[in-house]
Protein backbone atom coordinates (compact mmCIF):
# COMPACT_ATOMS: atom_id res chain seq x y z
CA UNK A 1 0.00 0.00 0.00
CA UNK A 2 1.35 3.82 -0.69
CA UNK A 3 1.97 5.04 2.48
CA UNK A 4 2.47 8.60 3.36
CA UNK A 5 5.24 10.03 5.63
CA UNK A 6 4.37 11.29 8.81
CA UNK A 7 5.28 15.17 9.17
CA UNK A 8 5.63 14.81 12.84
CA UNK A 9 8.46 11.77 12.36
CA UNK A 10 10.52 12.22 9.87
CA UNK A 11 11.59 9.55 7.27
CA UNK A 12 8.63 7.18 9.43
CA UNK A 13 5.73 5.97 7.12
CA UNK A 14 2.17 5.66 8.70
CA UNK A 15 -0.62 3.12 6.90
CA UNK A 16 -3.32 5.24 8.11
CA UNK A 17 -3.01 8.57 6.31
CA UNK A 18 -3.64 6.07 2.87
CA UNK A 19 -7.13 6.67 4.96
CA UNK A 20 -6.89 10.33 6.70
CA UNK A 21 -4.23 12.00 4.44
CA UNK A 22 -6.46 12.25 1.16
CA UNK A 23 -7.99 15.58 0.43
CA UNK A 24 -10.51 13.63 -2.07
CA UNK A 25 -14.45 12.73 -1.68
CA UNK A 26 -12.94 9.26 0.22
CA UNK A 27 -11.20 11.10 2.47
CA UNK A 28 -13.78 13.54 3.72
CA UNK A 29 -15.86 10.10 3.96
CA UNK A 30 -13.01 8.75 6.33
CA UNK A 31 -12.42 11.84 8.51
CA UNK A 32 -16.11 13.00 8.66
CA UNK A 33 -17.59 10.30 9.81
CA UNK A 34 -15.84 9.03 12.90
CA UNK A 35 -15.84 13.27 13.52
CA UNK A 36 -19.22 12.19 14.51
CA UNK A 37 -17.93 11.03 18.28
CA UNK A 38 -16.80 14.18 18.75
CA UNK A 39 -13.36 13.63 17.66
CA UNK A 40 -11.62 17.41 16.70
CA UNK A 41 -9.90 17.78 12.83
CA UNK A 42 -6.36 17.52 14.60
CA UNK A 43 -6.46 13.93 15.48
CA UNK A 44 -6.58 13.46 11.77
CA UNK A 45 -3.37 15.50 10.91
CA UNK A 46 -0.96 12.89 10.91
CA UNK A 47 -0.50 11.16 14.26
CA UNK A 48 -0.22 7.17 15.01
CA UNK A 49 -3.91 5.83 14.94
CA UNK A 50 -3.90 2.61 17.43
CA UNK A 51 -5.97 0.05 17.10
CA UNK A 52 -6.86 -1.80 20.22
CA UNK A 53 -8.30 -5.17 19.77
CA UNK A 54 -10.52 -6.08 23.02
CA UNK A 55 -11.99 -9.59 23.23
CA UNK A 56 -13.82 -8.13 25.94
CA UNK A 57 -17.40 -10.41 26.02
CA UNK A 58 -19.60 -10.59 29.29
CA UNK A 59 -19.58 -14.55 28.01
CA UNK A 60 -15.96 -14.83 28.23
CA UNK A 61 -15.63 -14.71 32.15
CA UNK A 62 -11.96 -14.64 31.54
CA UNK A 63 -12.00 -11.45 29.56
CA UNK A 64 -14.84 -9.20 31.07
CA UNK A 65 -12.89 -6.98 32.71
CA UNK A 66 -11.06 -5.83 29.36
CA UNK A 67 -12.79 -2.80 29.08
CA UNK A 68 -11.05 -1.20 31.97
CA UNK A 69 -7.96 -2.16 30.68
CA UNK A 70 -8.54 -0.77 27.91
CA UNK A 71 -9.13 2.45 29.28
CA UNK A 72 -5.71 2.21 30.30
CA UNK A 73 -3.80 1.25 27.67
CA UNK A 74 -5.78 4.46 25.73
CA UNK A 75 -4.03 6.76 28.52
CA UNK A 76 -0.90 5.41 27.46
CA UNK A 77 -1.57 6.34 23.68
CA UNK A 78 -3.01 9.41 24.77
CA UNK A 79 0.44 10.59 26.36
CA UNK A 80 2.57 9.45 22.90
CA UNK A 81 0.25 12.21 21.16
CA UNK A 82 -1.10 9.37 19.31
CA UNK A 83 -4.71 8.50 18.59
CA UNK A 84 -6.22 5.38 19.99
CA UNK A 85 -9.39 3.84 18.48
CA UNK A 86 -10.96 0.51 20.28
CA UNK A 87 -13.00 -2.05 18.29
CA UNK A 88 -14.23 -5.08 19.24
CA UNK A 89 -13.66 -8.80 17.96
CA UNK A 90 -15.10 -12.25 18.40
CA UNK A 91 -14.67 -13.19 21.78
CA UNK A 92 -14.03 -17.14 22.85
CA UNK A 93 -14.77 -18.32 26.73
CA UNK A 94 -13.28 -21.78 27.01
CA UNK A 95 -16.16 -22.36 29.97
CA UNK A 96 -19.27 -21.76 28.35
CA UNK A 97 -18.80 -22.39 24.58
CA UNK A 98 -19.81 -25.66 23.33
CA UNK A 99 -19.14 -27.85 21.26
CA UNK A 100 -15.38 -26.46 21.91
CA UNK A 101 -13.46 -22.68 21.47
CA UNK A 102 -11.06 -24.32 19.88
CA UNK A 103 -13.99 -25.03 16.45
CA UNK A 104 -13.82 -21.44 16.44
CA UNK A 105 -10.23 -20.60 17.31
CA UNK A 106 -9.49 -19.68 13.69
CA UNK A 107 -12.56 -18.27 13.27
CA UNK A 108 -11.41 -15.28 15.97
CA UNK A 109 -8.35 -15.04 14.26
CA UNK A 110 -9.85 -14.45 10.83
CA UNK A 111 -12.46 -11.85 12.47
CA UNK A 112 -8.93 -10.04 13.92
CA UNK A 113 -7.25 -10.66 10.42
CA UNK A 114 -9.66 -8.80 8.51
CA UNK A 115 -10.74 -5.93 11.70
CA UNK A 116 -6.96 -4.80 11.48
CA UNK A 117 -5.96 -5.05 7.50
CA UNK A 118 -9.78 -3.35 6.56
CA UNK A 119 -8.84 -0.03 9.04
CA UNK A 120 -6.64 2.79 9.01
CA UNK A 121 -4.56 1.24 11.97
CA UNK A 122 -0.85 2.06 12.09
CA UNK A 123 -0.39 -0.27 15.45
CA UNK A 124 -2.28 -2.58 17.25
CA UNK A 125 -2.38 -3.79 20.90
CA UNK A 126 -4.36 -7.08 21.32
CA UNK A 127 -6.09 -7.29 24.59
CA UNK A 128 -6.32 -11.33 25.25
CA UNK A 129 -7.10 -13.41 28.03
CA UNK A 130 -9.10 -16.64 27.86
CA UNK A 131 -7.36 -19.71 26.04
CA UNK A 132 -8.23 -19.08 22.60
CA UNK A 133 -8.00 -15.49 22.35
CA UNK A 134 -4.21 -15.12 22.75
CA UNK A 135 -3.39 -17.52 20.01
CA UNK A 136 -6.43 -16.36 17.83
CA UNK A 137 -5.20 -13.00 18.18
CA UNK A 138 -1.56 -13.31 17.74
CA UNK A 139 -2.15 -15.45 14.39
CA UNK A 140 -4.76 -12.93 13.08
CA UNK A 141 -2.35 -10.17 13.57
CA UNK A 142 0.48 -12.07 12.49
CA UNK A 143 -0.62 -12.46 8.84
CA UNK A 144 -1.35 -8.72 8.45
CA UNK A 145 2.10 -8.01 10.12
CA UNK A 146 2.17 -4.18 11.14
CA UNK A 147 3.33 -3.17 14.31
CA UNK A 148 1.61 -5.07 17.20
CA UNK A 149 1.98 -5.38 21.07
CA UNK A 150 0.06 -7.97 23.38
CA UNK A 151 -1.41 -7.51 27.36
CA UNK A 152 -3.70 -10.31 28.58
CA UNK A 153 -5.95 -9.90 31.29
CA UNK A 154 -4.07 -11.29 33.66
CA UNK A 155 -4.96 -14.19 36.18
CA UNK A 156 -7.78 -14.48 39.24
CA UNK A 157 -6.54 -14.39 42.76
CA UNK A 158 -5.95 -17.61 44.11
CA UNK A 159 -9.05 -19.88 44.95
CA UNK A 160 -9.67 -20.52 48.91
CA UNK A 161 -11.57 -23.36 50.44
CA UNK A 162 -11.72 -24.68 53.73
CA UNK A 163 -8.47 -23.25 54.36
CA UNK A 164 -6.79 -23.89 51.72
CA UNK A 165 -5.29 -22.37 48.33
CA UNK A 166 -7.06 -24.40 45.17
CA UNK A 167 -7.07 -23.88 41.36
CA UNK A 168 -9.08 -23.45 38.47
CA UNK A 169 -9.71 -26.85 36.36
CA UNK A 170 -7.02 -28.80 38.43
CA UNK A 171 -8.72 -29.34 41.67
CA UNK A 172 -12.42 -29.34 39.34
CA UNK A 173 -11.03 -32.47 38.04
CA UNK A 174 -10.29 -33.66 41.49
CA UNK A 175 -13.21 -32.97 43.02
CA UNK A 176 -15.32 -34.52 40.46
CA UNK A 177 -13.29 -37.45 40.79
CA UNK A 178 -13.94 -37.52 44.39
CA UNK A 179 -17.41 -36.94 44.34
CA UNK A 180 -17.98 -39.93 42.46
CA UNK A 181 -15.66 -42.31 44.24
CA UNK A 182 -17.68 -40.91 47.42
CA UNK A 183 -15.09 -39.31 48.83
CA UNK A 184 -16.72 -35.44 49.00
CA UNK A 185 -19.71 -34.74 49.16
CA UNK A 186 -22.54 -32.47 47.02
CA UNK A 187 -22.59 -29.69 49.30
CA UNK A 188 -18.99 -29.76 49.81
CA UNK A 189 -18.60 -29.46 45.57
CA UNK A 190 -21.35 -26.62 45.43
CA UNK A 191 -19.70 -24.73 48.09
CA UNK A 192 -15.82 -24.87 46.60
CA UNK A 193 -18.19 -23.25 43.33
CA UNK A 194 -18.18 -20.79 44.50
CA UNK A 195 -14.83 -20.79 45.98
CA UNK A 196 -12.86 -21.34 43.22
CA UNK A 197 -13.48 -17.84 41.08
CA UNK A 198 -12.88 -15.49 43.62
CA UNK A 199 -11.84 -12.33 40.98
CA UNK A 200 -11.66 -11.22 37.24
CA UNK A 201 -9.44 -12.43 35.22
CA UNK A 202 -8.37 -16.21 33.85
CA UNK A 203 -7.37 -20.03 35.42
CA UNK A 204 -4.86 -19.35 37.70
CA UNK A 205 -3.29 -22.41 37.28
CA UNK A 206 -0.24 -23.07 34.78
CA UNK A 207 -3.33 -23.79 32.22
CA UNK A 208 -3.56 -22.88 29.34
CA UNK A 209 -4.45 -19.27 29.49
CA UNK A 210 -1.27 -18.84 31.67
CA UNK A 211 0.48 -20.73 29.28
CA UNK A 212 -0.45 -18.94 26.50
CA UNK A 213 0.30 -15.97 28.51
CA UNK A 214 3.80 -16.71 29.41
CA UNK A 215 4.13 -17.94 25.69
CA UNK A 216 3.24 -14.25 24.50
CA UNK A 217 5.56 -13.41 26.74
CA UNK A 218 8.37 -15.72 26.05
CA UNK A 219 7.85 -15.32 22.53
CA UNK A 220 8.70 -11.66 22.97
CA UNK A 221 5.41 -10.02 22.33
CA UNK A 222 4.32 -8.94 25.56
CA UNK A 223 5.90 -6.51 27.80
CA UNK A 224 8.57 -8.48 30.44
CA UNK A 225 6.59 -9.48 33.56
CA UNK A 226 3.02 -8.98 32.38
CA UNK A 227 1.77 -12.71 31.82
CA UNK A 228 2.01 -13.53 35.60
CA UNK A 229 0.10 -9.86 36.95
CA UNK A 230 -3.23 -11.01 38.52
CA UNK A 231 -5.94 -9.26 36.78
CA UNK A 232 -7.24 -6.57 39.69
CA UNK A 233 -3.29 -5.89 40.69
CA UNK A 234 -3.24 -2.57 39.72
CA UNK A 235 -0.08 -3.17 38.37
CA UNK A 236 -2.10 -4.66 35.70
CA UNK A 237 -3.69 -0.88 34.97
CA UNK A 238 -0.02 0.38 34.96
CA UNK A 239 1.23 -2.34 32.19
CA UNK A 240 -2.03 -1.67 30.52
CA UNK A 241 -0.94 2.08 30.50
CA UNK A 242 2.85 1.38 29.52
CA UNK A 243 1.86 -1.12 27.10
CA UNK A 244 -0.61 1.88 25.26
CA UNK A 245 2.86 4.37 25.48
CA UNK A 246 5.20 1.11 24.02
CA UNK A 247 2.71 0.77 21.04
CA UNK A 248 2.92 4.12 19.77
CA UNK A 249 7.08 4.03 19.68
CA UNK A 250 6.56 0.74 17.79
CA UNK A 251 5.21 2.43 15.22
CA UNK A 252 7.69 5.50 14.93
CA UNK A 253 10.73 2.47 14.71
CA UNK A 254 8.57 0.34 12.44
CA UNK A 255 8.85 -2.90 14.35
CA UNK A 256 6.36 -5.12 13.18
CA UNK A 257 5.67 -8.58 14.31
CA UNK A 258 7.98 -10.87 11.74
CA UNK A 259 10.62 -8.76 13.37
CA UNK A 260 10.12 -10.65 16.42
CA UNK A 261 8.27 -13.76 16.19
CA UNK A 262 11.80 -15.40 15.00
CA UNK A 263 12.93 -18.69 14.75
CA UNK A 264 14.93 -17.84 18.25
CA UNK A 265 11.80 -16.59 19.87
CA UNK A 266 9.80 -19.96 19.17
CA UNK A 267 12.80 -21.98 20.31
CA UNK A 268 12.68 -19.71 23.74
CA UNK A 269 8.51 -20.15 24.05
CA UNK A 270 9.25 -23.72 23.26
CA UNK A 271 12.21 -23.87 26.69
CA UNK A 272 10.29 -21.81 29.14
CA UNK A 273 7.37 -24.13 28.17
CA UNK A 274 9.02 -26.90 29.24
CA UNK A 275 10.91 -25.56 32.13
CA UNK A 276 7.07 -23.82 33.83
CA UNK A 277 5.47 -27.41 33.14
CA UNK A 278 3.17 -25.47 30.36
CA UNK A 279 0.04 -26.89 28.93
CA UNK A 280 0.08 -29.71 25.83
CA UNK A 281 -2.01 -27.22 24.20
CA UNK A 282 1.21 -24.79 23.43
CA UNK A 283 1.89 -27.12 21.05
CA UNK A 284 -0.73 -26.62 18.47
CA UNK A 285 -0.81 -22.91 19.12
CA UNK A 286 2.98 -22.40 18.14
CA UNK A 287 3.06 -24.31 15.32
CA UNK A 288 -0.17 -22.50 13.69
CA UNK A 289 1.28 -19.25 14.42
CA UNK A 290 4.64 -20.44 13.09
CA UNK A 291 3.03 -21.15 10.01
CA UNK A 292 1.06 -17.97 9.45
CA UNK A 293 4.85 -15.84 10.32
CA UNK A 294 6.61 -18.64 7.91
CA UNK A 295 8.48 -19.41 10.46
CA UNK A 296 9.55 -23.39 10.35
CA UNK A 297 9.01 -25.70 13.17
CA UNK A 298 7.86 -29.02 13.79
CA UNK A 299 6.01 -30.97 16.37
CA UNK A 300 9.88 -32.66 16.99
CA UNK A 301 10.89 -29.27 17.79
CA UNK A 302 8.85 -29.48 20.95
CA UNK A 303 11.09 -32.89 21.63
CA UNK A 304 14.36 -32.14 20.62
CA UNK A 305 14.72 -28.57 22.31
CA UNK A 306 12.63 -29.13 25.71
CA UNK A 307 12.95 -32.98 26.37
CA UNK A 308 16.21 -32.75 28.40
CA UNK A 309 14.81 -29.35 31.00
CA UNK A 310 13.67 -29.39 34.15
CA UNK A 311 10.32 -28.28 35.38
CA UNK A 312 11.82 -25.42 37.68
CA UNK A 313 8.18 -23.55 38.46
CA UNK A 314 5.95 -25.40 41.08
CA UNK A 315 2.31 -24.48 40.23
CA UNK A 316 -0.33 -26.72 39.68
CA UNK A 317 -1.33 -29.32 37.62
CA UNK A 318 2.42 -30.63 37.99
CA UNK A 319 3.12 -28.78 41.28
CA UNK A 320 1.20 -27.22 43.77
CA UNK A 321 1.59 -23.23 43.82
CA UNK A 322 -0.81 -20.93 41.67
CA UNK A 323 -0.20 -17.98 39.42
CA UNK A 324 -0.40 -15.10 42.24
CA UNK A 325 2.19 -17.34 43.84
CA UNK A 326 4.23 -16.90 41.03
CA UNK A 327 4.03 -13.58 40.17
CA UNK A 328 5.19 -12.92 43.71
CA UNK A 329 8.26 -14.79 43.05
CA UNK A 330 9.22 -12.76 40.29
CA UNK A 331 7.23 -14.10 38.03
CA UNK A 332 8.74 -15.21 33.99
CA UNK A 333 11.39 -12.51 34.18
CA UNK A 334 12.69 -14.47 37.50
CA UNK A 335 12.20 -17.91 36.02
CA UNK A 336 14.06 -16.83 32.13
CA UNK A 337 17.08 -15.43 34.18
CA UNK A 338 17.15 -18.33 35.84
CA UNK A 339 17.00 -20.23 32.30
CA UNK A 340 19.98 -18.20 31.89
CA UNK A 341 22.02 -19.31 28.68
CA UNK A 342 19.26 -22.07 27.82
CA UNK A 343 17.33 -18.85 25.89
CA UNK A 344 18.17 -16.82 22.71
CA UNK A 345 19.37 -13.92 25.44
CA UNK A 346 20.00 -11.80 22.33
CA UNK A 347 16.27 -11.93 21.01
CA UNK A 348 15.25 -8.40 20.59
CA UNK A 349 11.41 -8.21 21.97
CA UNK A 350 8.37 -5.98 22.07
CA UNK A 351 9.92 -3.76 24.60
CA UNK A 352 12.35 -2.55 21.99
CA UNK A 353 15.57 -4.58 23.96
CA UNK A 354 17.12 -7.99 24.07
CA UNK A 355 15.99 -10.71 26.37
CA UNK A 356 19.30 -10.33 28.56
CA UNK A 357 17.98 -6.74 28.93
CA UNK A 358 14.83 -7.35 30.17
CA UNK A 359 15.99 -10.25 32.30
CA UNK A 360 18.92 -8.45 34.17
CA UNK A 361 17.03 -6.87 36.82
CA UNK A 362 14.82 -10.20 37.72
CA UNK A 363 15.04 -11.81 40.89
CA UNK A 364 13.59 -14.85 42.52
CA UNK A 365 11.83 -14.45 46.11
CA UNK A 366 10.51 -17.65 46.53
CA UNK A 367 12.65 -20.29 45.85
CA UNK A 368 9.48 -23.17 46.75
CA UNK A 369 7.59 -21.65 43.54
CA UNK A 370 11.09 -20.72 41.36
CA UNK A 371 13.04 -23.73 41.41
CA UNK A 372 17.02 -23.54 40.42
CA UNK A 373 18.53 -25.53 37.48
CA UNK A 374 20.63 -27.59 39.80
CA UNK A 375 17.36 -28.08 42.14
CA UNK A 376 15.14 -28.57 40.22
CA UNK A 377 11.38 -29.62 40.80
CA UNK A 378 11.67 -32.53 39.13
CA UNK A 379 14.47 -33.48 36.91
CA UNK A 380 12.94 -33.78 33.41
CA UNK A 381 9.88 -31.86 31.77
CA UNK A 382 8.55 -30.36 28.69
CA UNK A 383 6.35 -32.05 26.46
CA UNK A 384 6.53 -35.64 24.80
CA UNK A 385 6.76 -35.94 20.98
CA UNK A 386 5.62 -39.93 20.37
CA UNK A 387 5.60 -41.97 16.98
CA UNK A 388 4.57 -44.86 16.59
CA UNK A 389 1.99 -46.97 14.36
CA UNK A 390 -0.48 -45.51 16.25
CA UNK A 391 0.38 -42.34 15.20
CA UNK A 392 2.80 -42.17 12.25
CA UNK A 393 2.65 -37.77 12.77
CA UNK A 394 3.02 -37.87 16.07
CA UNK A 395 0.84 -37.66 19.66
CA UNK A 396 2.02 -35.70 22.52
CA UNK A 397 2.40 -36.43 26.54
CA UNK A 398 2.97 -34.32 29.41
CA UNK A 399 5.35 -36.06 31.63
CA UNK A 400 5.60 -33.80 34.26
CA UNK A 401 1.84 -34.37 35.07
CA UNK A 402 1.52 -38.10 35.20
CA UNK A 403 2.12 -41.34 37.25
CA UNK A 404 5.85 -41.94 36.96
CA UNK A 405 5.16 -45.33 36.54
CA UNK A 406 2.44 -45.11 34.03
CA UNK A 407 5.11 -43.68 31.66
CA UNK A 408 5.75 -47.13 30.19
CA UNK A 409 3.01 -49.25 30.30
CA UNK A 410 0.93 -51.97 28.33
CA UNK A 411 -1.93 -52.78 28.25
CA UNK A 412 -5.56 -53.71 27.18
CA UNK A 413 -7.71 -51.48 24.85
CA UNK A 414 -11.14 -50.58 25.96
CA UNK A 415 -12.55 -48.19 23.38
CA UNK A 416 -15.14 -45.35 23.07
CA UNK A 417 -16.03 -45.11 19.74
CA UNK A 418 -17.02 -40.84 20.89
CA UNK A 419 -17.49 -38.93 23.81
CA UNK A 420 -21.15 -39.76 23.88
CA UNK A 421 -20.36 -43.39 23.98
CA UNK A 422 -17.67 -42.89 26.83
CA UNK A 423 -20.28 -41.13 29.19
CA UNK A 424 -22.92 -43.63 28.51
CA UNK A 425 -20.42 -46.66 29.48
CA UNK A 426 -18.14 -45.19 31.62
CA UNK A 427 -19.57 -45.93 35.33
CA UNK A 428 -21.77 -49.38 34.03
CA UNK A 429 -20.73 -51.99 36.17
CA UNK A 430 -20.94 -54.43 33.52
CA UNK A 431 -18.17 -52.14 31.81
CA UNK A 432 -14.77 -54.74 31.40
CA UNK A 433 -11.88 -52.66 32.64
CA UNK A 434 -9.80 -52.38 35.25
CA UNK A 435 -6.66 -50.24 35.88
CA UNK A 436 -4.72 -52.17 33.47
CA UNK A 437 -6.35 -51.05 31.00
CA UNK A 438 -5.48 -48.41 28.00
CA UNK A 439 -8.76 -46.23 27.67
CA UNK A 440 -8.82 -45.43 24.04
CA UNK A 441 -11.37 -42.22 22.41
CA UNK A 442 -11.51 -41.58 19.05
CA UNK A 443 -13.73 -39.04 17.57
CA UNK A 444 -12.58 -36.23 18.70
CA UNK A 445 -9.97 -34.78 16.36
CA UNK A 446 -10.20 -31.42 14.25
CA UNK A 447 -12.43 -32.69 12.05
CA UNK A 448 -14.32 -35.47 14.17
CA UNK A 449 -16.07 -33.51 17.12
CA UNK A 450 -15.35 -31.22 14.81
CA UNK A 451 -13.24 -28.70 16.66
CA UNK A 452 -10.62 -30.51 18.32
CA UNK A 453 -11.88 -30.41 22.25
CA UNK A 454 -10.17 -30.71 25.95
CA UNK A 455 -11.85 -34.26 26.59
CA UNK A 456 -8.80 -36.54 26.40
CA UNK A 457 -8.57 -36.24 30.36
CA UNK A 458 -11.04 -38.97 30.38
CA UNK A 459 -12.47 -39.69 34.12
CA UNK A 460 -11.80 -43.04 35.64
CA UNK A 461 -14.35 -45.44 36.18
CA UNK A 462 -16.25 -45.61 39.46
CA UNK A 463 -15.02 -49.45 39.81
CA UNK A 464 -11.30 -48.04 40.06
CA UNK A 465 -11.98 -44.78 41.74
CA UNK A 466 -13.41 -47.11 44.39
CA UNK A 467 -10.25 -48.85 44.67
CA UNK A 468 -7.98 -45.48 45.06
CA UNK A 469 -6.93 -45.49 41.93
CA UNK A 470 -6.44 -41.76 40.68
CA UNK A 471 -4.46 -41.95 37.04
CA UNK A 472 -5.10 -44.69 34.28
CA UNK A 473 -3.72 -44.65 30.95
CA UNK A 474 -5.80 -42.79 28.29
CA UNK A 475 -5.25 -42.30 24.44
CA UNK A 476 -7.07 -40.15 22.16
CA UNK A 477 -7.48 -37.47 19.03
CA UNK A 478 -8.64 -34.92 21.39
CA UNK A 479 -6.44 -32.15 23.30
CA UNK A 480 -7.18 -31.73 27.12
CA UNK A 481 -7.17 -28.41 29.46
CA UNK A 482 -4.12 -27.43 30.52
CA UNK A 483 -5.50 -27.56 33.91
CA UNK A 484 -5.61 -31.24 33.63
CA UNK A 485 -3.19 -34.08 34.77
CA UNK A 486 -2.65 -37.46 34.00
CA UNK A 487 -0.93 -40.47 31.92
CA UNK A 488 -2.88 -38.79 29.27
CA UNK A 489 -1.89 -39.05 25.18
CA UNK A 490 -3.14 -36.61 23.28
CA UNK A 491 -3.57 -35.41 19.89
CA UNK A 492 -2.77 -38.59 18.01
CA UNK A 493 -2.61 -37.71 14.46
CA UNK A 494 -3.60 -38.78 12.07
CA UNK A 495 -7.08 -38.43 13.84
CA UNK A 496 -9.79 -40.96 13.63
CA UNK A 497 -12.33 -39.19 11.05
CA UNK A 498 -9.81 -39.04 8.51
CA UNK A 499 -9.10 -42.80 8.51
CA UNK A 500 -5.78 -42.86 11.29
CA UNK A 501 -4.92 -46.09 12.58
CA UNK A 502 -6.69 -44.91 16.31
CA UNK A 503 -9.89 -44.88 13.81
CA UNK A 504 -9.04 -49.06 13.56
CA UNK A 505 -8.22 -50.18 17.28
CA UNK A 506 -10.73 -52.80 19.02
CA UNK A 507 -11.39 -53.97 22.65
CA UNK A 508 -9.08 -56.20 23.39
CA UNK A 509 -5.99 -54.95 21.37
CA UNK A 510 -2.60 -54.39 23.22
CA UNK A 511 -1.08 -50.91 23.54
CA UNK A 512 1.67 -50.04 24.44
CA UNK A 513 3.24 -47.17 25.60
CA UNK A 514 6.91 -46.17 26.59
CA UNK A 515 7.73 -42.78 26.94
CA UNK A 516 11.27 -42.61 27.36
CA UNK A 517 11.70 -44.30 23.89
CA UNK A 518 8.99 -41.88 22.54
CA UNK A 519 6.95 -44.86 21.40
CA UNK A 520 3.27 -45.58 20.91
CA UNK A 521 2.30 -48.70 19.71
CA UNK A 522 -0.72 -50.93 18.57
CA UNK A 523 0.24 -54.49 18.89
CA UNK A 524 -1.27 -55.41 15.64
CA UNK A 525 -0.03 -56.56 12.76
CA UNK A 526 0.31 -54.37 9.44
CA UNK A 527 -1.75 -57.64 7.79
CA UNK A 528 -4.71 -57.27 9.94
CA UNK A 529 -4.42 -53.23 10.20
CA UNK A 530 -4.60 -53.21 6.42
CA UNK A 531 -8.15 -55.58 6.69
CA UNK A 532 -9.27 -53.21 9.03
CA UNK A 533 -8.61 -49.86 6.86
CA UNK A 534 -10.40 -51.62 4.56
CA UNK A 535 -13.74 -52.09 6.06
CA UNK A 536 -13.63 -48.77 7.46
CA UNK A 537 -15.95 -46.37 6.51
CA UNK A 538 -15.76 -42.20 7.16
CA UNK A 539 -18.66 -41.30 9.24
CA UNK A 540 -20.95 -38.56 7.65
CA UNK A 541 -20.32 -34.97 8.96
CA UNK A 542 -21.77 -33.36 11.68
CA UNK A 543 -22.34 -30.15 10.10
CA UNK A 544 -23.84 -29.99 6.79
CA UNK A 545 -23.59 -25.71 6.69
CA UNK A 546 -22.20 -22.61 7.77
CA UNK A 547 -18.44 -22.03 9.33
CA UNK A 548 -18.57 -25.67 10.95
CA UNK A 549 -18.38 -26.81 7.69
CA UNK A 550 -16.06 -24.49 6.31
CA UNK A 551 -13.93 -25.92 9.36
CA UNK A 552 -14.44 -29.61 8.48
CA UNK A 553 -13.39 -29.41 5.16
CA UNK A 554 -10.52 -27.12 5.79
CA UNK A 555 -8.63 -27.80 8.98
CA UNK A 556 -5.36 -29.22 9.66
CA UNK A 557 -4.45 -31.89 11.48
CA UNK A 558 -3.16 -31.50 14.44
CA UNK A 559 0.51 -32.12 13.90
CA UNK A 560 0.19 -29.06 12.01
CA UNK A 561 -1.32 -26.66 14.14
CA UNK A 562 -5.24 -27.38 13.25
CA UNK A 563 -5.27 -24.22 11.34
CA UNK A 564 -7.56 -23.45 8.26
CA UNK A 565 -5.09 -24.56 5.24
CA UNK A 566 -6.48 -21.45 3.48
CA UNK A 567 -4.98 -19.33 6.44
CA UNK A 568 -1.36 -20.75 6.90
CA UNK A 569 0.81 -17.50 6.03
CA UNK A 570 0.18 -13.99 5.61
CA UNK A 571 -1.59 -11.46 3.20
CA UNK A 572 -0.22 -8.46 4.65
CA UNK A 573 -1.36 -4.85 4.95
CA UNK A 574 -2.48 -4.01 1.86
CA UNK A 575 -5.98 -3.18 0.82
CA UNK A 576 -5.60 -1.78 -2.94
CA UNK A 577 -9.18 -0.88 -3.52
CA UNK A 578 -11.39 2.29 -1.44
CA UNK A 579 -14.70 1.80 -0.76
CA UNK A 580 -16.64 4.54 -2.43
Amino acid sequence: MAKQTDPKQPGSTLRSRHWFGKPDKDGFAHRSWLKNQGWPADLFDGRPVIGICNSWSELTPCNAHLRDVADAVKRGVWEMGAFPLEFPTMSLGEPVMRPTTMLFRNLMSMDVEESIRANPLDGVVLLSGCDKTTPAQLMGAASVDIPTIMLGGGPMLNGKFKGRDIGSGTDLWRFSEDVRAGKMSQADFEEAEACMSRSAGHCMTMGTASTMASMTEALGMMLPGSSAVPAVDAQRKRLAQFTGRRIVEMVREDLRMSKVLTRQAFENAIRVNACIGGSTNAVVHLLALARRMGVHLELSDFDRLGQELPLLVNLQPSGKYLMEDFYYAGGLPALMKEMGELLHLGHVTVSGKTVKENIAAAACYNREVIHTLDKPLKPLAGIAVLRGNLCPDGAVIKPSAATPKLLKHKGRAVVFESIEDYNARIDDPKLDIDENCVMVLKGAGPRGYPGFPEVGNLGLPKKVLAKGITDMVRISDARMSGTAYGAVVLHISPEAAVGGVLALVKNGDLVELDVERRRLHLDVSDAELAKRKAAWKAADPSYSRGYARLYIEHVNQAHQGADLDFLVGKSGDEVKRESH
